[in-house]
């Protein structure tokens, strides 16, 4: 790993690892099945995604900067595509009369520009919006999700696509129709990987994938031969329709509108996914960067007559299982899906869907680990937003499950910041030390002067409240001075700067004097602009300097 590092920090040719080439091919035998079946949920031609995913794949390799994403259809992605897709179908005149494969172009041409511009005009800071907690949320919720969306492929029986809710119970009110040889084949395939992969030292000279996958083509064509109803993949053709593009304007603003939730959708499952495997890999990335390149990654789908594309979940997962280093293992597994499309077609359409449901399965389970969500319940800091990220995500579905997390960690933050907590200080001896009185029992007040902090910024939603807080506070004590610390507000917005003149006012008028401490520079100034030039002139710059300026005037006084 530090060589990898050191290779991207000076720009030197990262040495081939048979790893990374190993993981490449492991993760192509994923990712052919898995774009047969998106480009079949999106109602679109098996080949769009598979060329999206080799073009894009490899422009993301060489942009991009998470060693364990790969960009390809996404399940997600797929399902907005339709809906969107359906929606100008539903108007063909609004549209041109344009093909639904012209309208799939133009949509992923669409998410390209949207994806560029957010990463050209540095919008990627809007990810830190994504907490931690979100992430390990949506991560446990999005695994479960693509999961329970397997198990009709582990069961042969047809389930109408919607909620999870729905899925699971139409493959239970399908029990009588389940097909035991499926299950069991999928059963085998998933403990053979479980188990292959804790054979010590396998994983780097073949991968469990590729062994499980030839041994389910194997047993795929006895249950044949048996007559078992065991579902195969099939066949995976690369056809392309012509290149056509709306000409009209009116349409490209139709596609826009329907453009945006379909970027949004990619955006927060692709950084959901290289966020999240970047913190478990302890890599670097950058937002801006991650955009630009998803951006980038589709504008080659689109110009290859591809499907949107994103960094999926399963796919990324199944990369980091296979033991990826670099993003060469990427750029392999676009150029082996190409190969075995070309040259191993036959082979590829004798996989059972059985099987491969259980590769999917295998690459998420680790992501099931309740333990980041059972830690935030320990620490009790922010574990309904882990919770309600993972119970969005399978309730609500992907977009609408990390927005509602996003939503809730937003309005906890304002509701921190509008309520903030009060600390009285005291001092500790004889130093220069202020601390909370009610957590320093060795802490002592000074007489005739009291001493308050709020434990966050003064703005327009807490300002009047939190100083009314300390004015009750100060008359109880009987101060004659009071020192309100300012450590926490940088800067004073013009709700703050009204209140704290009243709060001066009003303390003045109890013949109680104020003096601000730890007061910052655009502070004094912004209260000097004001017209409170003396209360800023008067202000000190630490606790205790506050503290001696009061006890002086409480001896002039006497």
């Amino acid at each position: 790993m530090q060589d990898r590092e050191k290779s991207e920090k000076t720009g030197a040719r990262p040495r081939i690892s048979i790893t990374d080439v190993l993981a490449g091919l492991s993760v192509a035998g994923l990712l052919v099945p898995e774009a047969v079946a998106y480009a079949g949920i999106a109602g679109l031609a098996p080949g769009r995604a598979l060329i999206a995913g080799v073009i894009g794949g490899l422009v993301y390799a060489l942009v991009g900067r998470s060693r364990f994403a790969v960009v390809s259809a996404t399940s997600s992605s797929a399902s907005i595509l339709a809906a969107a897709l359906g929606s100008l179908a539903a108007s063909p005149g609004a549209v041109g009369g344009l093909t639904v494969d012209a309208l799939a172009t133009a949509m992923t041409l669409m998410v390209a520009v949207m994806f560029v511009g957010l990463g050209l005009f540095r919008l990627g800071g809007l990810a830190g919006f994504v907490s931690r907690p979100v992430l390990r949320g949506f991560a446990f919720g999005l695994a479960a999700t693509i999961i329970i969306r397997q198990l009709p492929h582990l069961v042969h029986v047809a389930v109408p696509g919607g909620p999870i809710g729905a899925v699971l119970a139409g493959v239970m009110l399908a029990l009588p129709h389940w097909d035991w040889a499926s299950l069991a084949l999928g059963i085998a395939a998933l403990a053979g990987l479980i188990t292959l992969r804790r054979v010590p030292g396998l994983p780097a000279k073949l991968p469990a994938t590729l062994i499980v996958m030839a041994a389910g083509i194997a047993l795929g064509q006895v249950a044949q031969m048996l007559h078992m109803p065991v579902a195969l993949v099939g066949p995976t053709p690369m056809t392309m329709p012509p290149l056509a593009l709306p000409a009209d304007p009116a349409v490209w603003a139709r596609i826009a509108q329907l453009a945006a939730p379909l970027t949004l959708i990619i955006f927060a499952e692709s950084w959901g996914t290289i966020r999240g495997l970047a913190l478990n890999g302890g890599d670097a990335i950058s937002s801006n960067r991650e955009l630009t390149a998803i951006g980038l990654a589709n504008g080659a789908a689109a110009l290859a007559q591809g499907m949107p594309i994103g960094a999926g979940f399963s796919i990324g997962s199944a990369n980091a299982a296979a033991g990826a280093q670099s993003r060469l293992s990427g750029a392999v597994a676009s150029v082996a899906t190409l190969l075995l499309v070309l040259f191993a077609g036959l082979l590829i359409a004798r996989i059972p869907e059985p099987v491969l449901a259980a590769v999917v399965i295998a690459a998420l389970i680790h992501a099931l680990n309740p333990a980041p969500i059972a830690r935030l319940f320990r620490l009790r800091r922010d574990h309904w937003i882990a919770l309600t990220a993972a119970l969005g995500v399978l309730v609500l579905g992907v977009l609408n499950g990390m927005l509602a997390a996003i939503a809730l960690s937003l309005a906890q933050l304002l509701y921190r910041w509008s309520h903030p907590a009060i600390s009285e200080l005291g001092r500790i001896g004889s130093s220069h030390d202020f601390v909370d009185l009610d957590r320093h029992g060795d802490a002592l007040r000074v007489p005739g002067v009291a001493i308050f902090r709020p434990n966050a910024p003064l703005f327009f939603a807490n300002a009047e409240g939190a100083l009314r807080s300390i004015a009750t506070a100060a008359r109880a004590d009987g101060a004659r001075v009071l020192i309100l610390s300012l450590e926490e507000s940088d800067d004073l917005d013009a709700t703050a700067i009204d209140a704290l003149g009243e709060f001066a006012a009003m303390l003045a008028a109890r013949d109680c004097r104020l003096i601000l401490a730890r007061a910052h520079d655009r502070v004094r100034d912004v209260l000097a602009a004001a017209g409170m030039g003396a209360l800023a002139a008067a202000a000190a710059f630490s606790v205790s300097d506050a503290a001696h300026a009061a006890t002086t005037m409480l001896v002039s006084d006497q």
